[in-house]
């Protein structure tokens, strides 16, 4: 039932995973819950190395995934794509096979850092961005995800 009227329409049968990329995605996971019936929510916490750029695995708490189930990994920024592949990587060995990535912003070289590894994988994005700067962040994009969200630096 709508406001205005009924309506029929599907449902999604079993589990939805949201996987949030800490800490970014904490902002964005409470919204997706309160409208989003049936989900499940687990976290894998990674951290760009600020030289190298490359991603750094601290933390993965996730539960049984089953064949077909539904996957999101949620991180509001996809700018290297570093940490969405390993993202990816952790949640595909916890046995998820139905996967797409949620961001707001995303750069185009880290679209095609992903799709070069996992070409089928959709990427459901708010706005793509014009590129990334020397030290990996999206132009104009919005900075640091996390640190704006919780008032850090």
């Amino acid at each position: 039932m709508t406001p205005l009227e009924k309506i029929e329409g599907a449902a999604v049968a079993g589990k939805i995973h949201l996987i949030g990329i800490l800490r970014a995605a904490l902002g964005m996971i409470e919204g997706i819950v309160d409208h989003v019936p049936n989900v499940d929510v687990g976290h894998i916490g990674i951290y760009r190395d600020e030289e190298t750029l490359a991603p750094q695995k601290y933390y993965s708490r996730l539960s049984p995934i089953k064949s077909g189930e539904p996957v999101f990994i949620i991180d509001p920024m996809l700018a290297t794509g570093g940490s969405m592949v390993m993202a990816i990587e952790i949640v595909k060995k916890a046995g998820a096979d139905n996967i797409s990535a949620l961001t707001l912003i995303a750069a185009p070289e880290g679209v095609d850092f992903v799709h070069r590894r996992y070409s089928n994988l959709t990427i459901y994005t708010a706005a793509l961005d014009r590129e990334l700067n020397a030290q990996g962040y999206i132009l104009p994009g919005l900075g640091d995800a996390g640190d704006r969200q919780f008032g850090t630096s």
